[in-house]
């Protein structure tokens, strides 16, 4: 059997799958908008990774580079072979899990939609949430929660549980809809059946779809399907979103300091021009992704196992950003990539985090939403709610501990001057006064009334 380095070696193909993929009969001739030193570049760089990694940690990989201006398609790398067990299949239009590639998408409608500002406040703490499947439970990449972080910070830094609460208040059955404008149209379920999982890239998505909806935010929000055969005609734009949604996001993305506290100051994601850049791990580290863009070019990497069993000891900045930066440095040899221009319609404010959440900044905001200082709530400002129990938790009674000593606390946050607590219906007491009951084996509601007998929050837990 041949290593894995010799059979590299022994590969003649330059673009065996778009070949296959193109070629669907005898002396067919077709022209590409494939560029040969672009393709050439993107291949050594996969080829590289992929040696580097071992066919022990991740054995398949592809590369998709994309001119920002025309949608034409540069290079279309669906695999190296070497040590794969699948080198026929093309990795670059293979349906893989998303990770979290999807989050600029989420950031963006959230953004357009005035429910946040990059300067705003999200909570990056354990949350439990009740659904039709039972409880969802999200979790960062490295099993921590870091507390209140800015939007800027959540976005760049990759976190999941900021993005499930964007997700709540952007709407599932919305986001399905703005990934499905954005050209992803392997979701072809409603929003319901992702659920909250879909912030955090549950749905299948190609290579392909990822590098053209990753245009769509490098041109202002506009998208058009990518072309690879020269004589074919580009498709009209249409708008998926506003050109300073789209503005905010690549600012987020491209933010060193914004992504540090994930990925450090040094990661293979900083380059030495504007770029902005995303990295995804899909569930049980089955698939890598980095995609990115400059002002001229988009390109997108995927690293894994075609035939889907879980990469070993390979992250989002070891798998595919090394392969993301190559071709991006190679890209840019001659000249740097720039920033994009500021759109009409965007405020710059001087941004103070109160409890040094975050260190000051200058900050960019839809115009009118700008703000200098960003704090926390006063008591008497928040709306009062139920804290813990949270919904849809399961509690077991330990038959080893005196039933005395299994008492649950009801903790309620924000004003709550004359509100009362119930638990199935049974006055507790008032809420400030942080009860502790004992509730037996069963499904019980806990509701929180206001002076006037109105509900103002409810939550529905079992014990078992």
């Amino acid at each position: 059997m041949l290593g894995p380095a010799r059979s590299l070696a022994l590969d003649p193909g330059l673009a065996m799958h778009l070949a296959n993929r193109m070629l669907t009969q005898p002396g067919l001739r077709v022209r590409t908008t494939i560029d040969l030193n672009v393709q050439r570049v993107a291949i050594r760089a996969l080829r590289r990774q992929l040696v580097g990694l071992g066919g022990t940690r991740a054995r398949d990989g592809a590369v998709i580079v994309a001119d920002n201006a025309t949608g034409e398609i540069l290079a279309w790398v669906g695999g190296i072979g070497g040590a794969s067990t699948a080198p026929s299949v093309d990795g670059a239009a293979s349906y893989r899990q998303a990770g979290s590639t999807l989050k600029p998408f989420l950031y963006a409608q959230a953004i357009e939609k005035g429910y946040l500002t990059p300067a705003s406040i999200l909570d990056d703490s354990p949350v439990q949430l009740d659904t039709a499947s039972g409880l969802y439970v999200p979790q960062n990449y490295d099993r921590a929660f870091k507390g209140p972080v800015s939007a800027r910070s959540a976005l760049a830094g990759s976190l999941n549980v900021p993005a499930v609460r964007t997700l709540i208040l952007t709407g599932v059955e919305a986001f399905r809809d703005r990934l499905w404008d954005s050209g992803y149209r392997g979701l072809t379920e409603s929003g319901d059946y992702y659920g909250f999982s879909l912030a955090l890239g549950s749905a299948e998505v190609t290579l392909v779809e990822q590098v053209a909806a990753y245009r769509s935010l490098a041109r202002g929000g506009r998208f058009a399907p990518l072309y690879v055969e020269a004589d074919a005609k580009a498709d009209a734009d249409r708008v998926t979103t506003t050109p300073q949604a789209a503005w905010l996001v690549a600012d987020m993305l491209a933010d060193p300091a914004a992504r540090a506290s994930t990925f450090g100051m040094d990661s293979a994601l900083r380059l030495p021009f504007w770029a902005a850049v995303k990295t995804g791990t899909s569930k049980a580290m089955r698939d890598n992704w980095c995609i990115g863009f400059s002002d001229r070019y988009t390109v997108g990497v995927w690293v894994g196992n075609l035939e889907g069993d879980p990469m070993r000891a390979v992250s989002g900045t070891s798998g595919a950003a090394p392969v993301w930066r190559d071709v991006m440095m190679a890209l840019h040899a001659e000249r740097p990539g720039r920033a994009p221009e500021r759109p009409a319609g965007i405020e710059a404010r001087q941004v103070s985090f109160g409890g040094n959440i975050e260190q000051p900044r200058r900050e960019y905001f839809l115009a009118g939403t700008g703000m200098t200082q960003v704090a926390a709530a006063p008591a008497v400002a928040r709306r009062p709610r139920i804290v813990s129990p949270v919904a849809g938790s399961v509690y077991a009674l330990d038959p080893d501990i005196p039933i005395e000593r299994q008492r649950m606390a009801i903790s309620v946050s924000g004003e709550m001057i004359g509100h009362r607590l119930t638990l199935d219906g049974r006055d507790l007491g008032v809420a400030d006064a942080r009860p502790m009951v004992l509730a037996g084996p069963g499904r019980h509601q806990l509701r929180l009334v206001a002076p006037g007998g109105r509900v103002v929050d409810q939550v529905v837990f079992t014990v078992r």
